[in-house]
């Protein structure tokens, strides 16, 4: 039998569609399989889906996002490079920062890895000022503590300013 570590927490998020018209919904829910599928990679949970606005606040569609949980078997710059592989077959494209998008796969934490360089810089330099972010990483390791902040989820969660992540039903 085959041992997987680390811990890998992975951000999923999309507000446009495909050009085969697939609904950002679909896109994040195959983006986490997709990610399944990876050699070295075994999916743990994927969380709720949820809708949030853009950060920062802009006039683009509200985003699907949601985050999924792996234990895995390769390096952080392996990762990153089959997820922006992964994100461009998906349709993504790097216009602008902070840009609507067709897909985008962030790597929120690896193993509690702790660095700034290379790519990619781990944990997430903003995924402690994102509610969407913070509230989807609830739901598959609510007990995840941030690796450089030493601070929980809820500690994060209660220090944000006002913004909406609002869990889907479909």
């Amino acid at each position: 039998m085959e041992e997987f570590s680390p811990q890998i927490i992975i951000a999923i998020g999309a507000n446009l569609p495909r050009a085969s018209g697939e609904a950002p919904l679909i896109t994040c829910r195959t983006a986490a399989s997709r990610i399944a599928a990876l050699r070295g990679m075994r999916l743990s949970a994927v969380s709720r889906w949820y809708a949030t606005a853009p950060v920062p606040a802009s006039d683009q569609p509200d985003f699907v996002n949601g985050a999924a949980l792996f234990t895995g078997r390769m390096t952080p710059e392996r990762l990153l490079c089959d997820l922006l592989r992964i994100e461009a077959e998906f349709g993504r494209k790097r216009a602008a920062p902070n840009a609507a998008r067709t897909l985008d796969l962030d790597i929120i934490d690896f193993g509690g890895l702790v660095r700034d360089a290379p790519d990619p810089v781990l944990p997430h330099p903003r995924a402690h000022q994102r509610e969407f972010v913070l509230r989807p990483l609830a739901d598959v390791a609510p007990d995840w503590v941030h690796p450089l902040l030493g601070r929980s989820i809820a500690d994060l969660l209660a220090e944000l300013g006002p913004q909406t992540a609002r869990p889907l039903t479909d």
